[in-house]
């Protein structure tokens, strides 16, 4: 079978783009042909089509002076160079099946309208809250909001959602209210739901409910060598971003022992802001390593008593929990969104009330006192992923889905 990826990023940015990348390899040791479509990016890995990728362009944060705006705000409606890339694409790769990832603003749903003219089958795993919160994040000036699901998306400009910015907000807002508006979506014949959580969200919307699907991502059992010592670190992964809380995690950390020690991986907007707070709160004891390969990220969670997810938004279904799970680490996370559905309290790892840095600080100091009792977590964490996210199983779900999806494509050409 020939797969098309595709994805605004072609390189290792978040967990999005972990599980494309993943289940591409996956996919072409399974004997299938894949290719790619994204936007040009410095730090994208070779393609063989990146000659029609549609040019750079950075949203976040937003293009300075109103010509340049103008420009971004039509790029994220209707992008006619990603059409038009993907249509060269289509027709020389001639995909069975397209699996869209976040084609949000970069590329936009443009790229659906290419592969619906051509006929093609097309799957989109949803890996964030896009299709239902304007702002992506389910955050309201840092707290959890979804009145933008059961409501009028005129909530996301009167909060002022976007960067407490009313115009911001609007756009967002708007590009929302017209793909709604003129079914830019309804190319899509599958849509994959990671979480009960957001499958939920989108069912309250009444957005393609009866196109959804919920399949867990999986996460590969042969790589990562399972934790066998017990201690280490406390570790972060993700992107920093206030969503993440990792603001709560150093805050906990002031609470802990001068022994204690945090490791944080991963890039993002708020990094000088958290590098700072550190130094203020607790001097030495929080690194910043900024991104790493997969495989350094890997091991760093390996050497790890356990992975801190203290995320105050709704997360989906983070890949970096299952990655500890992979590598036998128990998951400290927040009982929001689709974590809970993943760490069992008491059993893999431990959930916690979000913003609260004394509860993540007294689940933490539990495991630093008792390594094998975290060791003993993370061996149930490592059962876990091998009974539920293991890469034959959801090879196979997503074999049903994809020709679903091409059944779907079929009766649509009629």
């Amino acid at each position: 079978m020939r797969v098309l990826h595709v994805n605004k990023f072609l390189y290792r940015r978040g967990g999005a783009e972990a599980y494309m990348l993943g289940l591409a390899d996956l996919q072409v040791r399974n004997g299938n042909e894949v290719a790619f479509y994204a936007m040009a990016h410095p730090e994208n890995i070779p393609s063989r089509y990146e000659e029609h990728f549609p040019r750079n362009v950075e949203l976040n944060p937003a293009p300075r002076g109103p010509f340049a705006k103008a420009r971004g705000v039509g790029r994220m409606l209707w992008s006619t160079s990603a059409r038009r890339g993907l249509a060269r694409v289509i027709a020389d790769f001639k995909p069975d099946v397209a699996h869209l990832h976040n084609i949000y603003h970069q590329l936009s749903p443009s790229v659906v309208s290419a592969l619906g003219q051509a006929g093609v089958p097309v799957v989109m795993t949803l890996h964030d809250s896009k299709l239902v919160c304007p702002s992506y994040s389910f955050l309201d000036h840092g707290k959890v909001c979804t009145a933008c699901v059961g409501g009028s998306l005129r909530e996301a400009v009167r909060r002022r959602c976007k960067d407490d910015s009313r115009s911001a907000s609007a756009v967002l807002a708007a590009e929302t209210w017209l793909h709604r508006r003129f079914g830019a979506y309804d190319g899509v014949h599958i849509f994959i739901s990671p979480s009960k959580f957001l499958a939920g969200q989108l069912t309250r919307a009444q957005v393609y409910p009866d196109r959804l699907r919920v399949l867990d991502n999986f996460v590969d059992l042969t790589d990562p060598p399972q934790k066998t010592e017990p201690g280490g670190p406390l570790v972060c992964v993700g992107r920093l971003h206030e969503g993440k809380g990792i603001d709560t995690a150093i805050r906990a950390m002031s609470l802990l022992g001068a022994d204690a020690r945090l490791v944080v991986a991963g890039e993002g907007p708020d990094r000088e802001r958290l590098e700072k707070m550190a130094a203020d709160l607790v001097p030495g004891r929080v690194t910043f390593l900024g991104r790493r390969s997969r495989e350094e990220v890997l091991e760093l969670v390996r050497s790890a008593t356990a992975l801190l997810v203290p995320s105050r938004w709704h997360e989906n279904q983070p890949m970096t929990i299952l990655e500890a799970f992979s590598c036998g680490v128990p998951v400290i996370g927040t009982a929001v969104g689709g974590i809970g559905e993943l760490v069992t309290d008491g059993a893999t790892g431990r959930l916690v009330p979000p913003d609260v840095p004394m509860e993540l600080a007294s689940a933490a100091l539990a495991l630093l006192r008792d390594p094998q009792k975290s060791l003993a977590m993370g061996r149930s964490a490592r059962m876990t992923a091998n009974a539920r996210f293991s890469p034959e199983g959801h090879m196979s779900a997503l074999g049903e889905i994809y020709a679903e999806a091409r059944r779907a494509g079929g009766r649509a050409k009629k």
